[in-house]
């Protein structure tokens, strides 16, 4: 039990998840070594998760067995020498996703509900899952034109943790649709795929594929940043970064 973040305990229930994939719930962790730890690398790249995601899981891993050391449950960690730093973006893993593709992704969404993920992604600029799956009925101000989001990423910076994003014209569409297809007293905008241990990025690539195109490198980060290239060209630099809620240095980048 940790006391984290949304996003971090996404993040560690997935390696939870992945743990007891592949050794079992029933193993005993004093049981797996080194070479054991290995051989679960090995199988985080064979589910093709990409370079950084394995490592950061590696990361995880450790901090669980570190914790295991720290009370004594086993002498050593077997993790402790697995590659666990993240690289720098990959030029190659850059993309701009197209407004004729997304059109073509949104006809071949499944539900409104999942139409509304891809909009808000592409054409509000949030991240997934984090920012997406905390959005409320109440955060979407559709009088006023403009959306609250909450952000677990950046909440423990100071005037950080909540920004307001235009309800921009290409958006607002695929919200109203999921606003009429929602249960009555439904509270979240995304309420069908709210799993933190669902793959959400691995279910896209099947739509994108259902749309007759090749799925994308890092598909929810590139629509996102896909967004902020375009607003980029017609308003104020500091004004983008405070709808997408990053800095300008990673904005030029």
């Amino acid at each position: 039990r940790v006391d984290a973040k949304p996003a971090t305990r996404t993040v560690f229930a997935r390696v939870r998840k992945h743990l007891i994939e592949y050794f079992g719930a029933d193993r005993r962790i004093d049981t797996i070594g080194k070479g054991d730890a290995d051989a679960w690398r090995l199988f985080l790249v064979s589910r093709k998760l990409a370079d950084n995601t394995v490592r950061r899981h590696c990361g995880v891993a450790k901090q669980f067995f570190k914790a295991a050391v720290r009370r004594e449950l086993i002498p050593s960690n077997p993790f402790a020498d697995l590659v666990s730093v993240v690289r720098g973006s990959d030029e190659r893993r850059r993309y701009f996703v197209t407004r004729e593709d997304i059109e073509a992704v949104l006809d071949a969404a499944p539900d409104p509900e999942w139409k509304a993920m891809i909009a808000l992604a592409r054409f509000g600029g949030l991240r997934c899952p984090s920012e997406i799956l905390s959005l409320r009925w109440d955060d979407v101000d559709f009088h006023r034109g403009r959306i609250r989001v909450r952000s677990p990423k950046t909440e423990h910076y100071e005037g950080r943790g909540v920004r307001v994003v235009p309800l921009f014209p290409e958006l607002e569409p695929y919200l109203l649709e999921a606003y009429t297809a929602a249960a009555e007293g439904a509270q979240y905008v995304v309420t069908r795929y709210r799993n933190p241990a669902a793959n959400l990025r691995t279910r896209f690539e099947r739509i994108i594929e259902r749309a007759g195109l090749v799925p994308w490198p890092k598909p929810w980060h590139n629509m996102r940043a896909s967004r902020q290239t375009e607003l980029a060209r017609d308003f104020p630099l500091h004004v983008v970064c405070a709808w997408i809620g990053n800095s300008r240095a990673i904005a030029q980048e």
